[in-house]
């Protein structure tokens, strides 16, 4: 597993780090494959919350899995204890749909059993979610700054459209710290 931990506006110490490593690291017990982690660590004066620590976890695991959690406290290791239980309420969400207790599961043309490995309980119970509405879209050819634009109009938190450089599809969508974001495809 690899660890790549960054820290911005903030020093963090062997301890700390070891601290993050060892309360993350906890997380493999219920998803296998972890292969990656990404943690970013960043102290911040925020008006009316005052001085506080933001951390964000990106995990990559096997089959193409990207779980990301971000929290914030004033206190580092409760902005770390907080983010564990955030990924961890994601492990088992994704566990939940994809695995769905102890049903058969196709995969590749094979018929598997697949039970779903036994999480810590939580009293929080999750709703069975599900598509209610489909869309049909047309891409045309823009620009980053006009897809923006077009999301702003529309009033949505993402957009969808093709690239005038590349032609490719890529999705501009809003951020909870009120910049924008971009995912493009490799």
């Amino acid at each position: 597993m690899e660890w790549n931990i960054k820290s911005r506006n903030i020093k963090l110490h062997d301890a700390q780090k070891a601290f993050i490593q060892e309360k993350l690291g906890k997380l493999e017990r219920y998803l296998d494959g972890i292969n990656d982690w990404k943690v970013e660590c960043r102290f911040e004066t925020l008006r009316g919350s005052g001085e506080t620590y933001t951390v964000q976890a990106t995990l990559l695991a096997d089959h193409g899995i990207i779980l990301r959690a971000e929290e914030r406290d004033r206190e580092l290791y409760a902005a770390v204890e907080a983010v564990h239980d955030n990924l961890q309420r994601q492990i088992r969400r994704f566990k939940e749909k994809h695995y769905r207790r102890g049903k058969l599961r196709r995969t590749a043309g094979e018929i598997i059993a697949a039970p779903l490995p036994a999480l810590p309980e939580d009293a929080e119970q999750s709703e069975e979610r599900q598509i209610i509405r489909a869309k049909e879209v047309t891409l045309r050819p823009m620009f980053s700054d006009e897809a923006i634009e077009q999301m702003e109009l529309l009033g949505h938190s993402f957009f969808v459209f093709r690239d005038a450089e590349t032609e490719k599809i890529q999705v501009v969508y809003r951020r909870n710290d009120g910049n924008y974001g971009l995912i493009m495809p490799r």
